[in-house]
């Protein structure tokens, strides 16, 4: 029998290091049992391929393989119906071994993989290794070659460390995304059941060594794409210690718009999932890129967070640098324009709840003062069509007079209508309107003071609180319109949907979830709302989330939820008290070339 490499074109998920230890016969044949159901292929035809896979992993310490038993069936002989039906069972490891046999063996292991494919799964083990390692387990417990993957943690993982354990089993070559965040949504990898579970508040550590020990509550969840006929990059914001950032954020479109029409041909990506360094506004950010990007160009992701990346391209690892900060990075995916023939189009659908409502007349501001020692503004404003200038107690005084049976002062917001000229590096710019959310901190007899900056004299802006009946009737709607996004298939599947422009029945691979960390439980007083939408319709298909400190979330479709009236005070990304869905499908039968 003849051992080949794989194609240097073929992307393989290998281990680290193809030690005896690792890959024995016992191991694998462990693994194939363990993943057979009735039908099982033949125990000798199992034989056969536990000894090729073996004789592979015997390479890295240069030992024979062991001799052939009288009781398998000939590796010449087996049919690739047979082979197939043996290989698809295989853990992505053992799998990516398989395919590095030879070349009959790397076709038939295509003919596997040949649709897209998302895995996850979270664990919340009191030992941060046992977890980190449960999740791994399940996520390639079968066949699959990661072409992105995105681990969402608690505070008391040490980022440094939980990376550089996913690139040991993921590969250097996959675009990894590691953030510390509120909390995480999705299936226990043990039990299978379906949690939504805050975090609390302790201080972030990476130092933790033994990743054995901590209190409190905390835990992961990984998600793992296998996405043929789109290429996935990791693109960092970097902001020079001492700089522009407003040229650094054209910088990071640009590179984003350069990619994509590198691989594509086009300049604006299918989707980004992006997550942002909790001490950056990203405000601007996220304003360059809805901009600059096609209408199409879905945006969602995590606003403030504590992140680490790896890029499969090492010219984009800058962490660490003692020339940059890192303000943001983008995970981009764009369409490969050398697909192969047949290949179908992955289409990203976003749907939001909205969690907030609006609180008394909107209000013109009149003074204006940027403290930016505080990253924070003050202001005064008069009401709508009144002329009187009112400081910020006069303002809260009014609004709290609007609220029914207040006992102590809301959590408050104001959503400001921007009218502001864009542009990116030198093109020529042009206005766009923009809602965008400012957290309330408080008013005195001078001012109302209010988190972030970028308010101008004469902007207007609209009160808002968060309501648990809003997100209740808004989850119900989400739910509804996922509803309808599938296809009446008379029950025989619960996992499509139908492309109407192209008449094409699309097959929804997962999803994903940004909720504000001010939602959960505690706030609908039920278990697994926010998830409940995408539970109702598709029970069978993966889906993880997160709870996170600023939900982006860029898209223009009829699932958006935006009303008229607030969709005509000005177009939002960037979301308070909302959850953001991400769905994503592919053509559920093959394109014919």
């Amino acid at each position: 029998m003849h051992i080949c490499h794989c194609p240097r074109s073929q992307p393989t998920l290998l281990p680290p290091s193809l030690s005896q230890s690792q890959f024995t016969n016992l191991r694998i044949a462990k693994e194939v049992r363990e993943a057979i159901d009735p039908p099982a292929p033949p125990v000798a035809a199992i034989r056969t391929v536990v000894r090729v896979i073996d004789s592979l992993a015997s390479m890295d310490k240069k030992q024979p393989s062991s001799s052939k038993n009288t009781n398998e069936i000939s590796f010449d002989v087996m049919s690739e119906d047979l082979l197939q039906n043996i290989l698809s069972r295989l853990p992505a490891l053992s799998f990516a071994l398989a395919a590095c046999v030879s070349k009959s063996w790397n076709k038939v292991c295509n003919r596997i993989l040949t649709r897209p494919k998302i895995a996850s799964a979270c664990s919340f083990n009191a030992c941060t290794r046992v977890a980190l390692q449960e999740v791994l387990n399940k996520v390639l417990s079968a066949p699959i070659r990661p072409h992105f993957a995105i681990a969402n943690v608690g505070k008391e993982f040490g980022l440094k460390r939980t990376l550089k354990y996913l690139v040991k089993f993921l590969g250097s070559q996959t675009p990894i995304i590691l953030s510390s965040v509120r909390g995480v949504i999705g299936r226990d990898a043990l039990t299978g059941g379906f949690r939504e579970v805050k975090f609390g508040d302790d201080e972030y550590s990476d130092d933790n060594d033994d990743m054995c020990t901590y209190d409190g509550k905390s835990g992961i969840v990984l998600t793992v794409g296998f996405f043929p006929g789109l290429k996935v990059a990791a693109i960092p914001l970097l902001q020079p210690r001492e700089g522009s950032q407003v040229a650094m954020i054209d910088h990071f479109v640009m590179h984003i718009r350069n990619y994509t029409t590198s691989v594509s041909g086009c300049t604006s990506p299918v989707g980004i999932i992006m997550f942002g360094d909790e001490g950056v506004d990203q405000k601007q950010v996220i304003k360059k890129l809805d901009y600059a990007m096609s209408m199409k160009t879905v945006i969602v992701g995590d606003e403030r967070s504590q992140f680490l990346y790896r890029s499969g391209d090492d010219s984009r690892n800058y962490f660490e640098s003692s020339k940059y900060n890192c303000d943001a990075v983008a995970l981009v995916f764009a369409s490969d324009k050398d697909k192969p023939c047949g290949t179908g189009e992955i289409q990203f659908h976003l749907a939001l709840s909205k969690g907030v409502s609006a609180i008394g007349p909107r209000h013109k501001a009149v003074s204006v003062r940027a403290n930016d020692s505080d990253h924070g503004t003050w202001l005064t404003a008069k009401r709508e069509g009144e002329q009187e200038a009112l400081d910020g107690q006069q303002i809260l005084d009014h609004i709290y007079d609007q609220l029914e049976n207040h006992i102590q002062p809301p959590e408050l917001y104001i959503g400001v209508t921007k009218r502001r000229k864009c542009c990116i590096g030198t093109e020529k710019s042009r206005p766009i309107t923009s809602l965008e959310f400012h957290g309330v901190i408080g008013g005195d007899q001078e001012y109302l003071y209010v988190d972030g900056v970028g308010i101008k004299t004469g902007d207007y802006f609209q009160f808002y609180q968060p309501d648990r009946n809003v997100a209740l009737a808004a989850c119900h709607n989400v739910s509804t319109n996922l509803r309808n996004l599938k296809l009446d298939s008379g029950g025989k599947s619960c996992l499509q949907t139908r492309d109407a422009a192209n008449n094409i029945d699309n097959e929804v691979l997962g999803g994903l979830i940004f909720s504000c960390c001010g939602r959960g439980d505690s706030f609908f007083q039920h278990l697994n709302v926010d998830s409940s939408p995408f539970l109702e319709n598709f029970p069978d298909a993966p889906l993880s989330g997160i709870f996170c400190g600023g939900e982006i979330g860029r898209g223009y479709s009829g699932m958006m939820g935006q009303e008229s009236q607030e969709e005509s005070l000005g177009h939002s990304c960037l979301h308070v008290y909302s959850t953001v869905y991400l769905v994503v499908s592919y053509p559920a039968t093959p394109l014919e070339c």
